[in-house]
């Protein structure tokens, strides 16, 4: 299996315990990662640092949705990988290019596993 060590990863969550969550399943695995509690945040960072291989975001969000900021950080970053993670079934009928969605709640491996097959 490939290795997520050096991946630098951007996990937008507006739930400060979830984001927490994935941040650490992927700092233990080797992940440089940065946080943002939203969208707008998220795009800050984006557009400060060109280094993301992997943005994980929230699906619904107040400030702005996981579909909309995925959509602007690729303006940015066109070859940007993303992982949504979302508690709403209806939400995984969406597909989306260079994208996979995961169904909230999940083990911290089938995150890792995600991440690697987008960044691999």
């Amino acid at each position: 299996m490939q290795t997520l060590t050096g991946r630098h990863v951007l996990v937008v969550d507006d739930e400060s315990m979830i984001r927490l969550m994935l941040a650490d399943t992927l700092e233990q695995n080797g992940c440089l990662v940065q946080e943002a509690d939203g969208g707008a945040m998220a795009l800050e960072r984006l557009a400060a640092d060109h280094a993301y291989d992997l943005l994980v975001t929230d699906i619904r969000m107040p400030e702005m949705d996981g579909w909309t900021l995925a959509e602007r950080a690729r303006e940015l970053r066109p070859d940007l990988a993303v992982l949504y993670v979302t508690g709403y079934p209806g939400d995984k009928t969406r597909s989306v290019a260079g994208a996979e969605v995961l169904l909230k709640p999940f083990l911290g491996a089938d995150l890792i596993r995600a991440a690697t097959k987008l960044m691999n």
